[in-house]
């Protein structure tokens, strides 16, 4: 018995010298930093930037690799099998928490697959409308819509995206005739809005920025817990009386479960010091985006929040992608 446990603890001796050799010369080749969308959104750009960033600062290439389809489902099934050893990460957004429940099957579990890293940066939803809507403020829209049932709807950036969630969350919130009409993106859905094709619209802070600054679009609210920077004379949902309807676009970063806690550990310090730099805030701000950079133990917790909130919203809206 005596000899048994002698060998046990030699193995495990040496399953944790080899790990924490693993990490100490972590990395010694380059790094596949998967993207589960085309090239040129959000995401993909935050992606991008932090890539160099590590690149610059742990001395071997993060390289950006985008594999597009099912809402980010196929990237996110492929890094669930990947192996775990640090040399392939995922940067997530909303949607990683959001499709578990809104798709009928999706090849990955978010909290059994994937290993939190960091929480990189979020952005705001909005509430924006045509300027020939007469709401100037959520509970002027509250009112216009209860008054005119059947009359209004509201555009978003697809079936499941985060805005179409927070415009669901919002039209369950007050039981109002509400109907969402889908785009295949932002820009399509500010364009219509703007045309007046449809008087309402919930989306990101990104792509509706440029339009209510230039006066084409009116925002009538954030859907974050404080004003949001491009934004400042905007006020936030719950400044309007109107509660629990934060809704943000995440973008984090994932490893595959059972990467090495050391490397893990190093991803975190490594991002959280480079969004601390004033090109990266800058750039971040640019996007719409604020720098968070919150620890894996944060970052977890968030995950498995956004995942009980939203999945209530997708059972309560009756909403299935097959």
């Amino acid at each position: 018995m005596a000899a048994v446990l002698r060998v046990l603890l030699a193995v495990m001796g040496g399953l944790a010298w080899a790990t924490a050799s693993t990490a100490q010369g972590y990395p010694n080749k380059p790094v596949r930093v998967v993207v589960g969308f085309p090239a040129g959104g959000p995401t993909d750009v935050i992606a991008r930037l932090v890539a160099q960033k590590l690149s610059d600062s742990l001395g071997h290439q993060f390289f950006v690799e985008n594999i597009g389809g099912a809402g980010g489902n196929t990237a996110a099934g492929q890094v669930a099998r990947a192996t775990p050893d640090g040399y392939t990460i995922m940067v997530i957004s909303t949607g990683f928490v959001v499709n578990p429940s809104l798709y009928a099957k999706v090849p990955y579990d978010p909290i059994k697959d994937f290993t939190p890293v960091t929480l990189v940066a979020v952005s705001p939803n909005v509430v924006v409308v045509n300027p020939q809507v007469p709401a100037k403020t959520l509970p002027d829209l509250v009112q216009l819509i209860r008054d005119n049932p059947g009359k209004y709807s509201f555009a978003g950036p697809g079936v499941g995206s985060t805005p179409h969630l927070g415009g669901e969350l919002f039209r369950l919130a007050f039981k109002l005739d509400l109907v969402h009409v889908p785009f295949t993106g932002a820009a399509p859905a500010i364009q219509a809005t703007i045309g007046g094709h449809t008087p309402i619209a919930f989306t990101a802070l990104p792509p509706a920025l440029s339009a209510v600054q230039s006066g084409q679009l009116r925002a009538l609210g954030v859907a974050s817990a404080e004003r949001a920077a491009g934004m400042p004379d905007v006020p936030t949902f719950a400044e309007q009386g109107i509660k629990d309807q934060e809704a943000d676009t995440l973008t984090g970063i994932v490893a595959p479960t059972g990467t090495p806690k050391e490397i893990v550990d190093l991803l975190y310090r490594e991002i959280a010091k480079a969004v601390t730099q004033p090109d990266v805030k800058e750039r971040l701000a640019g996007l719409g985006f604020k720098a968070v950079a919150n620890t894996p133990d944060q970052f977890g917790a968030r995950i498995k929040l956004e995942i009980e909130k939203w999945s209530k919203v997708v059972s309560d809206a009756k909403l299935r992608i097959e």
